[in-house]
């Protein structure tokens, strides 16, 4: 990853993206290694966490992992997820955020000079077409290591840099026996959370 250190960076995440990725290679995201690794190396000017939740659960699995967010150094952006059925009867979630970054990160563009996208949806791919077009570099962080690769090719072709999330994982990634400690301590206090509870790992 080339970073230099007198750049303006910012952290474009796409919640639902990182998580799936991070699955897809084995690993879970410490999210303060995170935020310290893109400070050591640069400016980092924002970190924004991008979500949709159900407003309607008596207990949202990502809630924790949210409130650590916002206390910790990211800013995060939330919108209330749909759901409707689909033609077969079955019951679907819709919670996209794509707008959101998009329109956050021409926003602060001029306040940049690199943006970094933790997002594969080849939906990016004008996002990074417009911000190269202002003079910005535009990295991408997501997986080929996958089978199917997490990153469309075409947003992957688009950006100036792309970064396997699987060679972050030393600077990054979860110690397994932390997370499984974590599981342990929380065990006794917790009964009808969902397998969903990873997600929600700090």
């Amino acid at each position: 990853m080339v970073l230099y250190p007198d750049e303006r960076i910012a952290l474009f995440i796409d919640g639902a993206n990182l998580y799936a990725t991070a699955k897809s290679v084995g690993f879970d995201i410490d999210y303060k290694r995170l935020l310290g690794h893109f400070r050591k190396r640069a400016r980092l000017v924002r970190a924004i966490y991008y979500t949709a939740l159900m407003d309607d659960a008596e207990y949202s699995p990502i809630r924790p992992l949210i409130d650590w967010l916002d206390y910790n150094g990211y800013m995060v952006r939330t919108k209330p997820a749909k759901e409707f059925t689909d033609s077969l009867g079955r019951r679907k979630i819709k919670g996209s955020m794509d707008i959101e970054l998009a329109v956050d990160a021409m926003r602060l563009a001029d306040n940049l000079d690199h943006v970094v996208l933790f997002s594969g949806d080849g939906d990016f791919r004008s996002l990074v077409e417009a911000l190269q077009q202002k003079g910005r570099r535009v990295s991408v962080v997501s997986t080929l290591v996958s089978r199917p690769p997490m990153v469309a090719d075409e947003l992957r072709r688009q950006a100036d840099q792309f970064i396997d999330l699987s060679e972050l994982r030393a600077e990054v990634g979860r110690d397994p026996a932390e997370r499984e400690q974590r599981r342990q301590e929380r065990a006794p206090a917790q009964h009808n959370t969902a397998d969903f509870d990873d997600y929600a790992e700090i």
